[in-house]
């Protein structure tokens, strides 16, 4: 990740709305939610929180696709993890334990375990 798409991120992310959007899509895991289904989670109007996932999705935070009828979003875990690399670049010179936290391959949880399918389409 270059320097102007962590700002970019970064900028995205400076707004509770949107971080609040964010990490509701990281625990909805990789099949994602429907925009009515986050708009409800978060308390604000389906409006305000397209507003937000627009935002995010040109900040290559998050990732959409369609299903039937509805807009599935999840979370970019390639984006935001590079993001974390971004921020952890300079940092682990003579720590290299930490460094390995953030160069694990493992992730935090197992694919598809986070949410239930009624969920992605609600």
């Amino acid at each position: 990740m270059d320097e102007r798409q962590a700002l970019s991120s970064f900028a995205a992310l400076s707004q509770e709305t949107r971080l609040g959007i964010v990490r509701t899509l990281v625990v909805g895991g990789p099949e994602g939610l429907a925009a009515g289904l986050i708009a409800a989670r978060m308390g604000v109007s389906p409006s305000n929180v397209s507003f937000h996932l627009k935002e995010l999705e040109r900040a290559g935070l998050i990732l959409q696709r369609r299903k039937s009828r509805s807009i599935v979003y999840s979370a970019s875990y390639d984006s935001l993890a590079a993001l974390v690399k971004f921020l952890m670049e300079d940092c682990c010179a003579g720590h290299p334990a930490v460094r390995e936290t953030v160069d694990r391959q493992d992730g935090c949880c197992p694919t598809g375990e986070a949410t239930s399918k009624d969920d992605a389409v609600a």
